[in-house]
């Protein structure tokens, strides 16, 4: 969310060419990656995760910024992992929002609405996968699952015989 946030006020705190060539050239993780895998100047030797269940949920400035297709892709390039985008709104956290005492019943209820349902019915081998650290601490608080960001299952799926 800090980089995807630069990217969109920088140039409005600091106007300037400068400023704009910045946020212009500021790329999430995995948008670089995404990026080089279709242009096909890199390739990564995945192991093949024999089916393998991922469920992914979208941090909300990943939503809003149109950034989840990168990570779909970067997922995607993994032979064997079969993703399953949660459709889900915001997680509930928002930050700090949904650890304060007299907003955590709504942050609960947001999640409620279908991201800790679709937790609920994935099998408990299955990965979630969230690049948000607050979606991460609501789907541990809220559904006891732990979340992972994107990079640690691309790491976690490198052949190591390659």
């Amino acid at each position: 969310s800090c980089l995807l946030t630069f990217r969109d006020e920088f140039a409005a705190l600091l106007p300037g060419a400068d400023s704009a060539l910045l946020a212009e050239r500021s790329f999430l993780f995995e948008e670089l990656l995404a990026a080089d895998l279709t242009a096909g100047r890199i390739a990564l030797p995945f192991a093949d995760q024999g089916g393998r269940v991922a469920h992914l949920h979208g941090h909300c400035h990943q939503k809003s910024f149109g950034a989840m297709g990168s990570v779909e892709t970067v997922l995607r390039a993994v032979p064997g992992l079969d993703l399953r985008v949660i459709e889900s709104s915001c997680c509930g956290m928002a930050g700090a929002f949904g650890y304060r005492p007299e907003s955590i019943e709504t942050s609960f209820a947001m999640a409620e609405l279908s991201l800790f349902p679709a937790l609920r019915a994935a099998g408990p081998d299955d990965l979630v996968v969230a690049d948000g650290t607050s979606c991460r601490h609501q789907i541990h608080d809220g559904a006891q699952r732990e979340a992972v960001h994107v990079a640690r299952v691309l790491a976690a799926a490198l052949d190591s015989a390659a």
